[in-house]
């Protein structure tokens, strides 16, 4: 059985990033630029650089994930892993093994360049028996 407390980051946290990232990605006149990216990586980078540079709402969540501990933000990706169906919760050692080993130096333009990333975070609190519901 999964011990439930194994997270370092406070579930707190993680809704607030979570709340954040609903309000970013619910953001309309999403600019692109007009060449064609080569990869699926270039791709999410430019979505989420496109006209955000000075988005208040991105320069939030980016201060409170830059503020985390290594720990932190390694489970942070962790739970996008889990939540993403990457790995099972019973895997969470590996999953957290495979985030430390990813870990990037831009962690928010990584995680915010998933238009899904507050639902895969939501997702795997809840398969830790956390709740971001009032």
């Amino acid at each position: 059985m999964l011990n439930t407390n194994i997270l370092n980051i406070n579930p707190d946290t993680v809704c607030f990033i979570i709340a954040k990232a609903k309000e970013f990605h619910a953001k309309e006149e999403v600019t692109f630029r007009e060449s064609i990216p080569e990869s699926e990586y270039e791709y999410d980078w430019s979505q989420i650089l496109a006209d955000h540079d000075d988005d208040l709402t991105f320069a939030e969540v980016k201060h409170v994930i830059e503020d985390l501990e290594p720990d932190q933000q390694i489970d942070l990706l962790t739970l996008m892993y889990v939540g993403r169906g990457d790995f099972d919760i019973n895997e969470w050692s590996d999953a957290r093994k495979e985030a430390k080993s990813n870990l990037a130096p831009n962690l928010t333009g990584y995680l915010l360049s998933k238009p899904l990333i507050a639902d895969y975070l939501e997702k795997a609190l809840e398969l830790l028996g956390y709740s971001c519901e009032e």
